[in-house]
């Protein structure tokens, strides 16, 4: 029993040398074994036989060499970008977004598919999910066996038990098994989580809150999220958790909202209610493109500019409402429309938010808008499997699955699938904020960028 035990012990040091090695090196990148021990505290030895377990794993791989003072050239390593892939995933009210990245998150695919903001279904959704999947993996030439595992940002809340249950109230959707349904067109691990969480995460890992001790990031599109995170940095304690801000009451009997309620805060600074709103004929296909045409209308048309001054108002009734409940060091936001909005609004928004909160709660918080655009919520679904990989408990890959794993995409979800046109921007994925110091690297043979 004390032999068993000791075997158990060192394993798990082992493991955790591991874990905490990766994580140093996926956000520091290109570093030497030096760089490592000093990061992590590790000793030298340590560092040498982790490393070479890595490398001989093709996990990390070396990247040139830098003068020493007085000694031998360090050896840089970096993550190899060809060990792995991950795919996010982007459940919107108008589109759904997949995205395809490297082991050191430089973009190699991207699929978007559009959704009737009046029709999500779960079968559509569904549908759309697996052909993205199916068509990100094309046009990287990466085979599902390569494919870590996918993440999964949707509206609404996650129940995380023996299955996933995603209620998506202004959906429709009632304890949908999400995972279960897509399970039949994947032949990989899936990781599902509410996508203003999975921006959070990628704002914390990448963008407006690295360095932060405790934030809260604010997503408003057509609907309304928000993600509180708290700990700091990822890997030693940094964890963000989802909040259903866009539900929480501004106007008492007020405005009607989606999720069968009166007065959210959703119903006042969602797209979809900002246009209502204003109640006048808008140029544009859809409400991204309509609401942009609001904004620039505002210059010159008086009723424009009173819905966005109304609209900088409730907007910061809502964040401050968040400064006196959590007193964050700082506050994002994005969102496609967030970002619209703070791009124009931003002053009016602090002023606002200033005359609704304690003042000293809002003198510790700054508020800026989020740093990776539109895409941040498929950024940070695709985490969700690096995540698990970085510490140690992703599924390992199963070789058996080269072969039926396509053929499982082929096929789709159950069902007659729907015939999708794929869109993609003229340049191309927009490129990531990749981690300070992390290489630029090209997306590796068989991956290549989309455009």
């Amino acid at each position: 029993m004390m032999a068993e035990r000791r075997r158990s012990t060192v394993r798990d040091l082992r493991r955790d040398n591991r874990s905490v090695l990766l994580w140093s090196l996926f956000f520091s990148q290109p570093c030497s074994r030096q760089d490592l021990s000093e990061a992590t505290g590790l000793s030298s030895a340590s560092v040498s036989n982790v490393i070479r377990e890595l490398i001989s794993e093709g996990i990390v791989t070396e990247a040139g060499s830098v003068d020493s003072d007085g000694g031998r050239p360090r050896v840089l390593l970096r993550m190899n970008p060809a060990y792995g892939y991950v795919i996010g995933v982007d459940v919107g009210e108008t589109r759904v977004r997949v995205e395809m990245f490297d082991l050191t998150m430089t973009a190699c695919a991207r699929a978007d598919y559009p959704l009737d903001p009046r029709e999500h279904g779960v079968d559509v959704v569904a549908e759309r999910i697996s052909a993205g999947l199916g068509s990100v993996l094309a046009d990287s030439g990466a085979d599902p066996s390569d494919v870590l595992g996918a993440g999964v940002g949707v509206p609404g809340v996650v129940e995380h038990g023996a299955e996933v249950l995603v209620h998506g109230q202004t959906y429709g959707w009632d304890a949908i098994p999400l995972e279960r349904l897509l399970r039949p067109s994947t032949g990989f691990p899936l990781y599902i989580d509410n996508g203003a969480k999975t921006m959070g995460q990628a704002e914390l890992w990448f963008g407006a809150g690295r360095g932060a001790g405790h934030a809260v990031v604010c997503l408003v599109g057509s609907g309304v999220g928000a993600s509180v995170i708290t700990g700091g940095s990822p890997g030693l304690g940094g964890t963000s958790i989802s909040a259903e801000w866009g539900h929480t009451t501004i106007v008492a009997g007020g405005r009607p909202c989606r999720c069968g309620s009166r007065g959210c805060l959703e119903a006042y600074v969602g797209a979809e209610a900002i246009l209502e709103r204003y109640g006048l004929p808008l140029p544009g296909d859809d409400e991204e493109s309509s609401l942009a045409a609001l904004v620039d209308a505002a210059a010159t048309a008086p009723r424009a500019a009173e819905i966005l001054d109304e609209t900088a108002l409730y907007l910061g009734i809502g964040i401050a409402n968040l400064v006196n409940l959590f007193s964050p060091g700082r506050i994002i936001l994005g969102g496609w429309a967030g970002l619209m909005l703070g791009e124009r609004l931003m002053p009016a928004i602090r002023e606002a938010t200033r005359r609704h909160s304690l003042a000293h709660h809002f003198a510790e918080t700054s508020i800026e808008l989020g740093q990776l655009g539109p895409d941040a919520v498929a950024l940070g679904a695709a985490t969700l499997p690096i995540e698990r990989f970085l510490n140690g408990t992703a599924v390992m890959r199963n070789p058996s699955l080269r072969a039926d794993g396509r053929a499982m995409l082929a096929r789709g979800s159950p069902g007659t699938p729907v015939q999708l046109s794929r869109s993609r921007s003229a340049s191309g994925p927009a490129r990531r904020r990749r981690p300070a110091g992390t290489a630029r690297a090209r997306c590796p043979t068989p991956c290549r960028a989309a455009g």
